[in-house]
């Protein structure tokens, strides 16, 4: 299964906010934009279906930004997927209206594709928007003008957390 790009993106924006919860500035859009390299028009309709869906709280104006509504240890990623992804026919057999196949009668694939669709999303209720952040990070103090052409400081944080991935094929020499 393949989640789509909204999806993605908005598990980054609860995630970066789940990162910064209980600091006393909210994040901004332009924030996530800069860390995460995502289009900010992409980002406020994402952050606006978030709101509407109930995990965020947003504030206009000076000193506004985003907040989570609940603790990240409350939101489960698959609650999220559920909401944002628009659908789970996996094979056109899934929905009887449109269905075509002529072995629909004898044919269990779609069983097994609707039971592993209902076993991940089982998987997924079991992780939590707090299970997936690294303890410690530290926000960014707001960078100088000057330096808005590189990534902000919290980017280079969270990449400097993660573990450097070696990819090496067998009989390869490096």
């Amino acid at each position: 299964m393949r989640l789509t790009q909204w999806t993605d993106y908005s598990l980054r924006v609860l995630m970066y906010c789940a990162v910064y919860d209980g600091c006393e500035a909210p994040v901004t859009i332009t924030e996530i934009q800069q860390a995460q390299g995502i289009s900010r028009h992409h980002l406020t309709k994402v952050v606006m279906a978030l709101a509407g869906l109930g995990y965020l709280a947003t504030t206009r104006g000076r000193g506004g930004g985003l907040r989570l509504v609940l603790p990240a240890a409350a939101i489960t990623v698959g609650d999220v997927v559920r909401h944002t992804e628009t659908d789970f026919r996996l094979v056109e057999c899934f929905d009887a209206a449109d269905n075509t196949c002529v072995l629909d009668a004898h044919c269990r694939l779609k069983y097994v594709l609707q039971d592993a669709t209902s076993r991940f999303l089982d998987a997924m209720d079991g992780v939590t928007l707090a299970a997936l952040l690294t303890p410690g990070l530290k926000r960014a103090a707001a960078p100088p003008m000057s330096f808005a052409l590189t990534p902000p400081r919290a980017q280079r944080v969270w990449a400097a957390s993660r573990p450097k991935a070696v990819s090496r094929r067998p009989g390869s020499l490096r």
